[in-house]
């Protein structure tokens, strides 16, 4: 069993959107308040980061994430992206380079958005990284499995992950049949859903809802919110049973 800690489930400005004064930005509900989404999965043994956001160091502070061994990437985007330097914490403590799972596209974005950590000259204190490429076949970090899921974020293909019984899709606007099939069958099901109105690259929360019926998760979590979303706690009165908001520091477990 691995314990699943939600260190965000903000969409890529967070939540207060800076210079926004609605009643969402402006709530004292600590649910309210979003980081850019990303999970941590750990066992007894085995630490890992699903992607590295722009708030990364402070998540990792917030969560007291003692140790990593991994981080997996769902894509290269920059709010998934842009806090990898902060790993470098990690590898003075650990002695050890931190290993990367992702595929080409997010490959190419890690080596030009920090290329000084793949540089054949080695400055002192930089990141030390090793990049594990992603091909779309199940692999194991530790003894937690992993299950790529390939999902659409308009035309870019990104990868959601199951986790034994729990699955996670973020930046998603289109499952097709055959990755559904990897889905069904999950404890808990947590997807995106930035806002209400239809989206060019992510699920609506209609669309996210509908969605979730179709899989019939116990218990289906939703992410990647936006504050025009609305406030947590009228969107938990109104969604289906067996339905939430994803809110940060949420923690749910994942039985394999």
């Amino acid at each position: 069993m691995a314990t699943i800690t939600f260190l965000g489930t903000g969409t890529s400005q967070g939540v207060p959107f800076i210079g926004c004064s609605c009643r969402v930005c402006t709530s004292t509900n600590t649910k309210d308040k979003r980081l850019r989404t990303a999970l941590w999965v750990q066992s007894e043994t085995t630490s890992v980061v699903i992607d590295t956001g722009p708030d990364f160091r402070y998540q990792m502070l917030r969560a007291k994430v003692p140790a990593l061994n991994s981080v997996v990437f769902t894509h290269g985007h920059k709010d998934h992206v842009a806090g990898l330097d902060d790993v470098r914490a990690y590898n003075y403590w650990q002695n050890s380079a931190i290993d990367l799972y992702a595929d080409a596209f997010t490959e190419e974005v890690l080596r030009r958005e920090f290329r000084y950590a793949f540089s054949d000259v080695q400055y002192p204190g930089i990141p030390v990284l090793n990049i594990i490429p992603l091909d779309g076949q199940p692999f194991t970090i530790g003894d937690i499995p992993f299950q790529p899921i390939k999902v659409m974020h308009y035309k870019l293909q990104v990868y959601g992950y199951r986790i034994g019984d729990f699955t996670y899709i973020t930046d998603a606007n289109y499952i097709a049949p055959e990755e559904m099939e990897k889905i069904k069958g999950s404890r808990i099901l947590v997807l995106n859903a930035l806002r209400r109105e239809p989206h060019i690259s992510h699920f609506s929360l209609p669309e996210a809802i509908a969605l979730a019926k179709e899989i019939g998760a116990a218990q289906t979590f939703f992410t990647h919110a936006s504050h025009q979303l609305g406030l947590h706690e009228e969107l938990e009165g109104e969604l289906p049973e067996g339905m939430h908001m994803a809110y940060d520091g949420l923690v749910v477990d994942a039985r394999y």
